[in-house]
């Protein structure tokens, strides 16, 4: 007599077991991702909060691509930035091919763009220009090209992508009314208007900190002249101070003295917002126990001013630096776009724009507007970090 097995009740007991073993696994790893938290310093908490975000993630990818171009941008452009060629103002875009035939059915095959076949209306004197399929101009990585001077170490003429004959001139995203590669002074231009970002806001910060740190650690009458201080700077319009101290500067200046001067121009406003934060929160924290603590320690006073107090609000201070550094961008834009800020041949995005401050260059030229549409990008990125560092400042709140 044989036993048969009961089917109906094993595959029951074993799901029941997988059931029980995957949630002692979960309640293991939750417990385990609980540990760590409460275990971890405040840096690890606010990257792990950071990642959450994932707009703060994609806007830090476009930041740092966008300081990578900055960094190596005599390599990445196409052209030195004055180059021209009077034969092609305004000349439209070029597409890249990698299969062209001509006027006679022969087939191009690599990496190529058409030159162009150039027309004038003899009524208006428009210059018009078609794809030349006859004109077939070869384009390469690492190609010969115009020489410039390597992130200022050593001489080369090496650049990523351009046409193989360095005779050739390329326009991928158009040129200027000088016949200037577009791209080329876009890339460039990302070298000035980002840095003024970071020069201005480390101007700004070290006013703010040290003014606020002072006037919130002492005091009274210390507190009471460095608040009407902020006051002033606070009641005046933004925009005419930056107008005028900007047109008060010397036409004589040099570019490089120039750049210096609108950048500090720039963090003599921005630095009044994060002096009243830092106040307000070294009155605060000037009576805490870790504070007397330190005193009572044998601290010097800028020890105890930026050992202790200041890294215990570091994180709330890199989120306003952050969100900062697009407000420079947008000021050094405008400035430069009036008139009034940086001035060529330094190349900027703002300087960039003044070719695109009439209808007719716009409307004969739309791709001047592309440094604008480069401002937005890399303004839209530095928000989206600032925003989610703002919410990884607290990461015991996710």
């Amino acid at each position: 007599m044989s036993i048969k097995p009961d089917l109906d009740r094993v595959p029951a007991t074993s799901e029941a077991e997988a059931t029980s073993t995957r949630q002692g696994r979960v309640d293991t790893e939750a417990a385990t991702d609980k540990k760590s938290i409460q275990t971890a310093s405040q840096g690890k908490l606010m990257w792990r909060a950071f990642r959450r975000n994932k707009l703060a993630v994609a806007g830090g990818v476009v930041v740092i691509a966008i300081y990578l171009v900055a960094l190596f941008a005599d390599f990445l452009a196409p052209a030195a930035p004055g180059t021209f060629n009077s034969d092609y103002l305004y000349a439209p875009p070029q597409r890249v091919h990698v299969v062209s035939t001509d006027s006679a059915g022969e087939r191009t095959v690599g990496l190529h763009v058409l030159g162009y076949v150039s027309e004038m209306d003899p009524d208006t004197y428009a210059i018009t220009y078609e794809p030349n399929p006859d004109d077939v101009i070869e384009m390469g990585f690492f190609v010969e090209g115009d020489p410039y001077r390597f992130l200022g170490l050593f001489d080369s003429s090496t650049h990523l992508f351009g046409p193989v004959d360095a005779q050739d001139k390329v326009f991928l995203l158009g040129a200027d009314s000088s016949g200037r590669d577009v791209l080329s002074r876009l890339i460039h231009g990302a070298r000035i208007s980002m840095t003024v970002g970071l020069l201005g806001v480390a101007f700004a910060f070290v006013l703010g900190v040290l003014l606020g740190g002072i006037s919130g650690y002492f005091g009274g009458k210390v507190d009471t002249v460095i608040q009407r201080l902020v006051e002033l700077f606070m009641s005046i319009p933004t925009l005419p101070l930056w107008l005028g101290l900007a047109a008060a500067l010397p036409r004589d200046m040099t570019p490089l003295t120039r750049y210096f001067a609108i950048t500090v121009i720039l963090a003599i406003v921005a630095w009044t917002d994060l002096a009243r934060v830092t106040r307000g929160r070294f009155l605060s924290l000037r009576q805490e126990e870790f504070v007397t603590a330190a005193h009572l320690d044998g601290n010097r006073l800028p020890r105890v001013l930026f050992r202790h107090m200041l890294p215990s609000f570091s994180s709330h201070l890199i989120a306003s630096l952050t969100l900062s550094i697009p407000g420079m961008i947008l000021a050094e834009t405008s400035l430069s776009f009036l008139g009034v800020g940086l001035q060529a041949p330094i190349v900027s995005w703002g300087v960039l724009l003044q070719d695109a401050q009439n209808i007719r260059a716009i409307a004969t030229a739309p791709w001047l507007m592309a440094p604008g549409a480069a401002v937005v990008i890399a303004v839209l990125a530095l928000n989206f970090v600032g925003d989610g560092l703002r919410d990884a400042a607290d990461p015991y709140s996710q």
